[in-house]
């Protein structure tokens, strides 16, 4: 596949944030489809109409394609083929820096019929303002600015200010897209909460909503705008300016009407306000939704837990893009945790299970790559840093996916990885104790909780970490697990006795029958004491004791994200007795949010006053209570 084509570019070197525009001419064929793939995004026109958009992340060494159907799109006689492409041009939580590019062939029964080479005509973009611009946030990279008075008809054909383009050096691995495209949806509905003189309105989506801004407008003449948009409404607008972050773009408006949708950086909104330096009329503004369709297992809930049930249902939907994300408005990243609490939901939620959405999400967070052995903190990551407990997490979410799907070959593809994540904890020993990581570059990070948030870019002392070393126990006994049913090896027996024995030794205080944070720390954590019960390093009275502070509301709290760890220990300890305490736990926090008239589940229970105003609303890693609803049946 794409063997005789060739990455090009309009110019020899790569810029920051910069938007390639290419043509070429195509004679009917029937049967025509098009292999293609760009660093960045791309939108795909024939003849100047929308056809398809968004590149999978991918890396260099794994490097994704998609298949394109174009027969409806194609008109007898000869057809402009027009591409945009963005080259962010800048590493960042979702993309690797590398030489910019695009590379297509358009092919039929009978091979090729269009490949990209230098005679593929290219510019920079006119109209998409290139280089140094505001940026969303540090994970989601920059925004864009559109100038609609520099437009032409180059979609259509027009080749003003093109020439042949150059050829890029670029050598990837090719591998077809692991999951389908997402749909495109119909422009949500819109309700004006303010029009202020022509210049200031505001608008709610009704819900949150996830996929490309679009509008129309009419201006008199030229016009700037700012067009911001968010989940949070703060002092009668949207909270634009958070942290650092600038949830806007930019947009300059032509005189008489202007049509306008970026199908390429994909939005989490729910609402939008709009800044005009003079009055215009706004005709449509909305967003498209871009989504995974799936369908919804029936479920038989009522009252309070339906609702609950529903909203976690919304977000996970929200939180499903080419893979998972976090939270669509602030990050749309992909982490192992996260990732890992959104799969075990969706084994339950969706009809056959969800597992290809899964599959190709572990297979695409096993092909980072990182000199310190650890998976980087999201995937792919053009940045250098992690969070070495989330490798463990990956473990974990391997067996899951293999318990759940009965899949044993994407075990055998990803057993290297897993090999290499557990031997480089191993060797990070003391005493028989695992120990954070030391780097700026490693954030020992547990939980949005007292004592376990860590200190991201900041290098912390080689010290014995309880936290840790409970977790990578239960990380070898899920690899133990795996490997018990795929006939693989395991060879890590003695270090599983020899980290439990001198862990419970280190941090175990039997007269409180409670773990320590850290020795000599009396104030004990849900979190780590859940992970101890789950851990098996303790004896059946000591397990049942845990479980009884973990009850009792006297511990530092787990956050919404890691309550799934607490549950696990009372239901792996006593299901029946402990089940009424998860229902009514997952109630009270969560009727939280439905009191404020929550459509998806927070980032935490703080709501959007967490992270000094960055807080999302519609956070995957919090929809757990779709697992345990469906694992306590019976029960209520």
């Amino acid at each position: 596949m794409l063997e005789n084509a060739k990455w090009i570019w309009p110019s020899e070197i790569g810029e920051k944030n910069t938007y390639g525009e290419f043509i070429a001419t195509l004679d009917y064929v029937r049967g025509a489809k098009m292999n293609i793939s760009c660093d960045g995004d791309y939108t795909l026109y024939i003849n100047g109409k929308y056809v398809a958009s968004n590149q999978y992340g991918d890396y260099e060494h794994y490097k994704i394609y998609d298949t394109i159907e174009l027969d409806s799109f194609l008109v007898k006689g000869k057809n402009t083929i027009a591409i945009l492409v963005w080259h962010f041009g800048e590493g960042s939580s979702r993309y690797i820096l590398s030489k910019p590019g695009l590379i297509f062939e358009v092919v039929n029964e009978s091979g090729v019929v269009l490949s990209s080479d230098e005679n593929v005509l290219s510019r920079k973009s006119r109209a998409y303002k290139s280089g140094e611009i505001a940026r969303i946030s540090p994970q989601l990279g920059f925004g864009f600015e559109y100038d609609a008075t520099l437009e032409d008809g180059w979609k259509g054909g027009e080749k003003n200010g093109f020439s042949r383009s150059y050829i890029i050096d670029k050598k990837c691995t090719f591998f077809a897209r692991p999951y389908k495209k997402l749909s495109v949806g119909e422009i949500c509905a819109t309700t004006c909460l303010k029009s202020e003189d022509g210049t200031h309105f505001l608008y709610s989506l009704g819900k949150e909503q996830v996929g490309f801004i679009s509008f129309n407008i009419n201006a008199t003449e030229k016009t700037k705008i700012i067009v911001a948009y968010g989940e949070h409404i703060i002092d009668g607008g949207v909270r634009r300016l958070v942290c650092g972050h600038d949830f806007s773009i930019k947009y300059t408006a032509k005189a008489g009407e202007n049509e306008f949708t970026n199908h390429m950086l994909r939005l989490g909104a729910k609402y939008i306000e709009i800044f005009a330096e003079k009055p215009i009329e706004v005709n449509k503004i909305g967003i498209i939704p871009h989504y995974v369709p799936v369908i919804r297992k029936k479920d038989d809930l009522s009252g309070i837990q339906k609702k609950i049930y529903d909203i976690c249902l919304n977000t996970l939907e929200k939180c499903m893009q080419e893979h998972y994300v976090d939270c669509p408005w602030r990050e749309g990243c992909l982490y192992a945790f996260d990732s890992r609490n959104q799969m075990m939901c969706g084994y339950y939620a969706f009809e056959g299970g969800n597992f290809d959405y899964a599959r190709s999400n572990l297979i695409l967070m096993s092909k980072d790559r990182r000199d310190d052995g650890l998976m980087s903190i999201c995937y792919p990551c053009g940045i250098d840093l992690t969070i070495p407990s989330f490798s463990l997490h990956y473990i974990s979410a391997v067996l899951e996916y293999l318990i759940y799907s009965g899949d044993k070959s994407l075990v055998y593809e990803v057993n290297p990885k897993m090999k290499e994540l557990l031997c480089t904890f191993l060797s990070n020993r003391e005493n028989g104790l695992i120990t954070k990581f030391e780097g700026t570059n490693h954030w020992n990070f547990y939980d949005w909780s007292p004592y376990l948030e860590g200190r991201i870019w900041h290098n912390e002392e080689k010290t014995p970490d309880v936290t840790l070393s409970l977790m990578v126990i239960i990380a070898l006994k899920a690899y133990k697990e795996i490997c018990m049913l795929t006939a693989l090896d395991f060879e890590y027996e003695n270090d599983i006795d020899s980290i439990s024995k001198a862990t419970k030794e280190a941090f175990f205080d039997k007269e409180r029958g409670l773990f320590r944070n850290v020795q000599n720390e009396n104030e004990p954590l849900e979190l780590t004491n859940s992970l101890g019960v789950l851990s098996g390093v303790l004896s059946r009275e000591e397990t049942e004791r845990v479980c009884e502070h973990l009850i009792s509301g006297k511990l530092t709290t787990a956050s919404l994200s890691t309550r799934r760890f607490v549950y696990d220990a009372l239901l792996m300890v006593d299901k029946e007795k402990y089940s009424s305490f998860i229902l009514s736990d997952i109630e009270k926090n969560y009727k939280i949010m439905l009191d404020q008239g929550a459509d998806t589940v927070w980032e935490t229970i703080e709501g959007a006053n967490d992270f000094d105003g960055a807080g999302s609303f519609c956070h995957g890693w919090s929809a757990i209570p779709i697992y345990y609803y469906n694992e306590l049946k019976g029960l209520y």
